[in-house]
């Protein structure tokens, strides 16, 4: 590209810039972009070497980083400066940061293959015995914020045994979904060593502190989809109806603690009151009730 524009610059001026645009390949757009992207570069050409010294001392900053070294320097820009600047001298190309190393955990995951998938190969699922799991986005503040809401779901009732909703999708809140979730199980009577745990293979569910809790403390079996979401339709489906029905109380609301009280009475509705067709009608904890369990 540079040396492309290099020969409109050399031969522009005698052959018309259209002429020879067309003769190279490129279009006005990109060059009247490059051109506004060289002026720029210009009128902020002092940033240019501290920027360049950032970028070889600390490959993997990011802008908002960026920003906090160059104050310190001196040269107090804001965010839009930096990011412009970045891309206008390809400084983004100096980043040398190698991709991480599979776990030993996800390395095990790749080598036993389809047999991580313990769904396919059980037979006479009892009540709370397979949940499945995912992480979602939930958008409030007129669609403009996002938390993430991870709910645990009972294969045969469709009960939402656990859930929790936080800002980041990370091992916490995952942690704190399945913590509410082992309560409920045990408080039911249910033997951890025959539930089984289904969902994709996030970072998250492949990390050593879901993992650790999980399979060595807690004892229950864990099981993954071969292909992402669409292995876990239990989950899709969830999330589809769940986002459906509460997007209009989800938008108006505020702040975080407002989009936990939604969401901690519309599982309430969703497990005691909301009729489910897959359950004759039958709301999940009433359907538990049913088959003599107190949900």
């Amino acid at each position: 590209m540079a040396e492309k524009l290099g020969l409109v610059v050399g031969h522009g001026q005698a052959y018309g810039i259209n002429q020879t645009l067309a003769a190279l390949g490129l279009s006005k757009g990109t060059w009247y972009y490059q051109g506004d992207r060289k002026e720029y570069g210009e009128k902020h050409r002092a940033l240019k070497s501290p920027l360049l010294a950032i970028a070889r001392r600390h490959p993997h900053y990011g802008y908002r980083k960026v920003m906090a070294e160059l104050r310190e320097r001196g040269w107090p820009v804001n965010h839009k400066v930096v990011q412009k600047l970045q891309k206008a001298w390809e400084l983004p190309l100096l980043r040398s940061v190698r991709r991480p190393r599979r776990s030993a955990i996800r390395r095990v995951v790749e080598q036993i293959g389809g047999r991580i998938n313990l769904v396919v190969r059980l037979t006479n699922i009892r009540p709370l015995q397979l949940l499945y799991t995912d992480f979602t986005e939930l958008l409030y503040a007129r669609d403009s914020e996002k938390v993430y809401l991870m709910a645990l779901i009972d294969h045969v009732s469709k009960l939402a045994v656990g859930w929790a909703v936080g800002k980041s999708k990370n091992s916490e809140l995952a942690l704190r979904a399945w913590e509410r979730a082992r309560n409920r199980l045990r408080r039911l009577g249910i033997k951890m060593r025959k539930v089984v745990v289904h969902h994709d293979q996030d970072g998250v569910y492949t990390g050593h502190e879901w993992l650790g809790q999980l399979l060595l403390r807690d004892k229950v079996r864990v099981s993954y989809t071969l292909n992402g979401a669409r292995g876990n339709t239990a989950m899709e489906s969830f999330h589809g109806h769940f986002k459906e029905e509460n997007h209009s109380i989800l938008w108006e609301q505020r702040d975080l603690k407002g989009v936990i009280k939604v969401v901690e009475n519309r599982m309430w509705y969703y497990n005691d009151i909301r009729r489910h067709a897959s359950l004759d009608n039958w709301a999940p904890s009433r359907y538990l009730k049913k088959l003599g369990i107190e949900a």
